[in-house]
């Protein structure tokens, strides 16, 4: 895919380099020489110019690219300037950084495919990350709802299936599980696979290598972690 991102600070170079290390075409774009400079060799292209100036940002390849992202964080007027002129020149898919709040309201109103928050993303997932631990893989859903995969704690070693209760007491669906089956190579050497088995049979025992696939709230896989920890 082709991305075109105004704004090379610390966020946008960030992104930048990550999507052009994953394959994509990356243009970046800055009002400051020294940071599209640094950038010129990293990227496919590199543009100096005000994004916010209309006649400037006419020069760029808006309608060539599968996404623009304004990654403009700081300067809540430019950044709310870009987004509204890349609107008015019918960009079709565009993204934006949004440092507070606010700046996430008035971008709200511009309809665009995505508001990034970053900064408070990051809080969150380090908050996760430290209620959670390493062992549980998280993945939101919507608002709501979230994905949790982890490998099963030994409260539940030796249970079976149908003895968990888990959407009983918890709330919380079990999607799948993931069985850690021992294999060995022709060296002899043994490694777990996780394969995972949405038709398990009720009577299944859990192991220590295996793991579970579960749906639910948030706050109600919080109380369900705490109680088997």
């Amino acid at each position: 895919m082709k991305y075109l991102i105004i704004g090379l600070g610390n966020y946008g170079e960030v992104l930048a380099q990550e999507l052009t290390a994953l394959g994509h075409e990356v243009i970046g774009v800055d009002s400051h020489e020294l940071q599209a400079e640094r950038m010129k060799d990293r990227l496919a292209t590199t543009y100096v110019l005000d994004a916010t100036d209309e006649m400037a940002l006419s020069v760029l390849p808006l309608n060539n690219v599968d996404i623009v992202v304004v990654a403009i964080g700081e300067n809540f007027g430019a950044s709310v300037r870009v987004v509204s002129l890349l609107k008015k020149r019918k960009v079709k898919h565009i993204y934006a950084r949004a440092v507070d709040d606010v700046h996430k309201a008035v971008l709200d109103a511009f309809s665009i495919d995505r508001i990034l928050t970053p900064e408070k993303d990051a809080a969150i997932a380090l908050v996760q990350l430290l209620e959670l631990g390493t062992e549980v893989e998280h993945f939101v859903v919507d608002d709501n709802k979230s994905v949790f995969k982890f490998s099963v704690p030994g409260k539940l070693v030796g249970y079976k299936m149908n003895e968990l209760g888990i959407e009983k007491e918890f709330n919380i669906r079990v999607i799948s599980l993931i069985r850690g089956k021992q294999i060995s190579n022709a060296l002899g050497i043994t490694r777990t696979e996780k394969v995972a088995d949405e038709a398990y049979p009720e009577d299944y025992e859990l192991g220590a290598s295996d793991g579970l696939l579960c749906y639910g709230a948030y706050s109600d896989f919080i109380n369900f972690w705490k109680s088997v920890r």
